[in-house]
């Protein structure tokens, strides 16, 4: 019986814990379904009384955020896609492959994870000036390429591959770039779906970056794009809780569906480290 009680505390517990993390996202959905004006009454409401999309189909007509939405998809897909090779082959260089100051290069990258980001975005946009590329979509594609944490990440999960099977397939005439696509990918899939969703998250969330390079309103993302509308519409309640969603919910989505992938690489990638 003391067990049951506990178990059943428990469970009221999450459940009041998870109704309050998901309190604003409820809010959020709701606000942007109300007409003008009502969000800010009070005592504040939390569901509309007349359920309207007038807010959505101002943010798709008016605010042209349709064009945002494809500027984003196409930066996080870019960004997911290729990233995903340059960081499995680097992590796979620096699991499995023997060269003069691996180690030590490796723990010089690692130090990179202690650095904050901030301190490396002058440099990189005199860089990318340089290179021609500010108020492009490259300028905000080519430094996201590149991960610290994802070569980590896939350089830890792939110390587990035995050095046997690598060894058997360089008897058998691979070279080094079959041995990668054909035995090393489809053991480390895993953990590159976890990577994936985190470089995809990560990248369509990006506010700083493509605020300082990108400064067409064209080229805008959807969070730099949200921060004009907050700035121009800071009265309209609903329209701004519109945008947000936008914003929000489709990644969210991704997340929830992929989250048992996400979790598998990760405890996995922790166990086999």
């Amino acid at each position: 019986m003391r067990g049951t009680i506990g178990r059943v505390l428990l469970y009221a517990a999450l459940l009041a814990g998870a109704f309050l993390a998901l309190l604003p996202m409820i809010w959020m959905i709701s606000a942007s379904l109300m007409p003008t004006g009502e969000a800010t009454t009070f005592p504040p409401r939390l569901f509309p009384s007349t359920v309207t999309f007038e807010h959505y189909r101002a943010v798709f007509t008016g605010l042209n955020m349709r064009r945002y939405l494809v500027n984003s998809t196409v930066i996080a897909l870019t960004v997911t896609v290729v990233s995903l090779f340059i960081n499995s082959m680097a992590g796979y260089a620096f699991a499995k492959l023997r060269f003069k100051g691996r180690d030590r290069l490796f723990r010089l990258l690692g130090t990179g994870l202690v650095i904050p980001v901030q301190v490396a975005m002058l440099p990189l946009f005199l860089l990318m000036k340089q290179l021609g590329l500010i108020n492009t979509y490259w300028g905000v594609i080519i430094p996201a390429l590149a991960s610290i944490f994802g070569i980590f990440l896939i350089r830890q999960y792939a110390l587990a591959i035995p050095d046997d099977l690598l060894d058997a397939a360089r008897v058998d005439g691979a070279n080094e770039f079959r041995i990668y696509r054909s035995v090393v990918l489809p053991v480390i899939t895993p953990i590159l779906a976890t990577l994936a969703i985190w470089t995809f998250l990560t990248t369509w969330n990006d506010f700083m970056w493509p605020l300082i390079v990108l400064s067409d309103d064209a080229k805008y993302t959807l969070p730099v794009a949200l921060a004009n509308l907050s700035g121009e519409h800071v009265q309209d309640t609903e329209l701004m809780m519109a945008g947000s969603v936008m914003t929000v919910v489709p990644v969210l989505l991704v997340f929830l569906a992929l989250q048992r992938y996400y979790i598998a690489g990760i405890t996995g990638g922790a166990v086999k480290g």
